[in-house]
């Protein structure tokens, strides 16, 4: 029997949701989507999150939640992109009351990680893998031998005297105006730190800018293994899918 769970990824400017097929590793229809509440308060987005919910009926079992924030056994850490009174908050247990049945709360890039890994880009790929996001800002996911060591966060590691998503993320490079060749420039700055860092086999480049990998695949230089991530801006959402389905047994 076809399980289909569902799957919702919270980020800095809207919230995607999606029934995912765990068995064939997709999609189960496309994505919907509903603008994040400013501010990005819990009691706000409760609402958005049960209503997304309410429009993919016929889903089995525990929902999953990407969510851009350190997620240590549920409870929010970090407030890098949202509102800060979710510091502490125990998003699982607050989702689960809202909709009425179990939820898993993960990093957002850990969620889009787990699903270029196990159906995407990353599927078979051994050593050290690295899953970096470009959004509002940047995340990342670390894999050694495809184990996950999550909420890295290694989009907050300096660069220029700044966090680098301040420099390079997606959301820049929109705010600046910035065409790929300047935008890309600082993005292999990024990638040769991390690089000098943890020594990657291969860096899976994803968030929805990567739908546009071809136009600026080009201009990319690292010396390690570079890809486009599979499942582009649908990562987040299949990824906390899974993992809430693997939660269930």
């Amino acid at each position: 029997m076809t399980r289909h769970v569902l799957g919702i990824d919270v980020g800095g400017s809207s919230i995607k949701a999606g029934l995912v097929d765990i068995d064939a590793g997709r999609l189960t229809g496309g994505l919907i989507a509903a603008p994040t509440p400013q501010p990005a308060t819990p009691a706000a987005m409760m609402p958005v999150i049960a209503e997304l919910a309410g429009r993919l009926p016929g889903a089995r079992g525990t929902v999953g939640i990407a969510f851009p924030s350190v997620i240590k056994q549920g409870t929010a850490r970090t407030a890098a992109n949202i509102d800060r009174a979710w510091i502490g908050t125990d998003g699982a247990a607050l989702a689960a009351g809202t909709l009425g049945r179990p939820a898993l709360f993960l990093n957002d890039a850990d969620a889009a990680g787990i699903a270029e890994m196990r159906w995407g880009a990353g599927r078979g790929s051994s050593g050290v893998a690295i899953m970096v996001t470009f959004g509002t800002g940047i995340g990342t996911a670390l894999f050694a031998d495809g184990r996950l060591f999550p909420n890295t966060e290694l989009g907050h590691m300096e660069l220029r005297g700044m966090d680098a998503e301040r420099w390079a993320s997606a959301h820049v490079r929109t705010a600046e105006r910035l065409d790929f060749p300047a935008w890309i420039a600082r993005v292999n700055e990024y990638l040769k730190r991390l690089h000098e860092l943890f020594w990657p086999d291969l860096f899976i480049l994803g968030g929805a800018v990567s739908e546009r990998y071809a136009e600026f695949a080009p201009l990319l230089r690292s010396a390690a293994q570079l890809r486009p991530a599979h499942f582009a801006g649908q990562a987040g959402v299949i990824g906390a899918a899974l993992a809430a389905a693997e939660s269930d047994g």
